[in-house]
């Protein structure tokens, strides 16, 4: 595998940004891993960080060069801050960044697949609600999507401001309107979205999330939304989505 840090300019955002990227590598003489290549372009999975991460997370608290090595697939992981992966009413717009600025570029960058059959989005925590988002507000764009632990009831979080942060990030993200039934609101996208792609689902029973990942399951029944769910022990920690970002990629339609 070829790990890196590539740091670019972002006309969307106004400044230099980072990307984290993993390109598949075929190898022979790795001691305790193998590596697998693929010919063409490369099928790619954008993985998403949560609140208090950046781009480099994901490499640092999990294992997955590895966990990818044998799959022939690119890891594109952008650098989003506090921004819910929106388009800040107060601040920069980090969804049309990520959305369809960062995928250009890094395509420009790297031998990527455009193609929506190979073109996945998956993240943890803020990062899960992204992915959702990104994947019902264009689901012509992706084949699959993960969430691990995600705010899938953010508007709950909005309202009750129960997180331990900045109370004025909410106001900077989403401004004064009401956030339920916005396009910023996964529930009222699941009323608006045809045929979305499959979506993947995981949050530990002990976790603060747990009740909101419960209700959007619910709703994803309710409206006949291809969801897998999944929920076990757990709270909103390392360990697991070191361990549950391997079912995801088990779980991703790559292709052969």
């Amino acid at each position: 595998m070829a790990l890196m840090r590539c740091d670019f300019f972002s006309d969307v955002l106004g400044f230099s940004t980072s990307m984290t990227v993993v390109l598949p590598q075929r190898t022979s003489g790795q001691i305790g891993m193998s590596g697998s290549g693929r010919d063409g372009d490369l099928p790619t999975l954008y993985l998403l960080h949560g609140l208090s991460d950046d781009d480099t997370t994901w490499t640092r608290r999990t294992s997955i060069e590895r966990y990818v090595a044998d799959l022939g697939i690119a890891v594109v992981m952008p650098q989003a801050h506090r921004s819910f992966y929106t388009d800040e009413v107060w601040g920069r717009p980090y969804g049309t960044f990520v959305a369809d600025e960062l995928p250009a570029i890094a395509r420009s960058f790297f031998r990527l697949s455009a193609r929506p059959s190979e073109t996945y989005v998956a993240g943890l925590s803020m990062g899960g609600y992204g992915a959702f988002k990104l994947a019902l507000r264009h689901p012509d764009r992706y084949a699959a999507a993960a969430s691990l632990s995600g705010v899938l009831d953010l508007g709950e979080r909005v309202r009750t401001q129960d997180f331990d942060v900045d109370p004025m990030m909410w106001r900077r993200v989403f401004g004064d309107t009401p956030f339920d039934g916005g396009d910023n609101d996964l529930f009222a996208l699941l009323d608006k979205v045809t045929d979305p792609p499959p979506l993947f689902q995981w949050c530990g029973t002990e976790d603060v999330l747990y009740e909101g990942n419960v209700r959007f399951r619910d709703a994803c029944t309710a409206r006949g939304v291809p969801l897998t769910s999944q929920f076990g022990p757990g709270t909103h920690e390392w360990s697991h989505w070191d361990d549950k970002i391997r079912d995801v990629l088990a779980w991703l339609p790559l292709p052969s």
